[in-house]
């Protein structure tokens, strides 16, 4: 019998949910977040609830305010 393996989410998935995890973790608020990072809150919002698609800048962005390497955005997260 074939076990089907559950799919992995997709980039923009894997990235908000990092996101959400790593900003939670830190305590900060998403205004908080966009502030570090130089976005407007609703951007991040919208990122988190994957409304929207980020730029690699703005992974550069995120990685270097949250102080993570940008691959930890695109890992698979842990659920």
């Amino acid at each position: 019998m074939n076990a089907r393996k559950k799919p992995l989410p997709n980039a923009r998935e894997r990235i908000a949910a990092n996101l959400k995890r790593l900003r939670k973790e830190r305590g900060w608020s998403q205004e908080f977040m966009a502030e570090a990072a130089d976005f407007h809150r609703t951007y991040v919002s919208q990122l988190e609830r994957c409304i929207t698609n980020i730029s690699i800048d703005g992974l550069e962005q995120l990685a270097l305010a949250l102080g993570v390497d940008i691959t930890d955005l695109l890992a698979e997260p842990n659920e």
